[in-house]
């Protein structure tokens, strides 16, 4: 399955929460993925941090035994401004404590696997498109 029409001016969405938050009994990254998934957005990635702090202000790092039982977690997402408004009220109900942010990003590429074509042969629309007003982004 290949999406197209991510091209363009877009939101990219971090959630930072930790590794032993739950939702429903299971883990709140697993939970949020899911449910980007299911609703049909571009893609979400989860980075696992070694070392952090959040708003309570508490260290967790993965040097010390003690304190990596809840290592910091970003949760990255991609996709239109309207996707990604429309499932921060879902998200809202489902973190507890965390971050999330939004910024303006730029995609220039988002293709999955072709197994049909070399590079060389790909359609314009397929193409790294770096045209535009993207190094001007405040």
């Amino acid at each position: 399955m290949t999406m197209r029409g991510l091209k363009g001016e877009r939101v990219l969405m971090r959630i930072h929460i930790g590794e032993r938050d739950r939702y429903e009994g299971k883990p709140l990254y697993e939970a949020l993925v899911n449910l980007l998934r299911t609703r049909g957005y571009a893609g979400a990635t989860v980075f696992r941090g070694v070392m952090g702090y959040g708003a309570s202000g508490r260290l967790a790092t993965d040097h010390m035994e003690l304190l990596a039982f809840d290592l910091p977690l970003v949760i990255e997402c991609v996709d239109t401004q309207e996707k990604i408004e429309a499932i921060l009220p879902e998200m809202d109900l489902m973190i507890d404590a965390g971050l999330i942010t939004l910024e303006r990003a730029k995609v220039i590429l988002y293709r999955g696997k072709r197994n049909d074509s070399p590079p060389h042969t790909l359609p314009e629309e397929d193409r790294i498109d770096i045209t535009g007003d993207w190094q001007q982004q405040k």
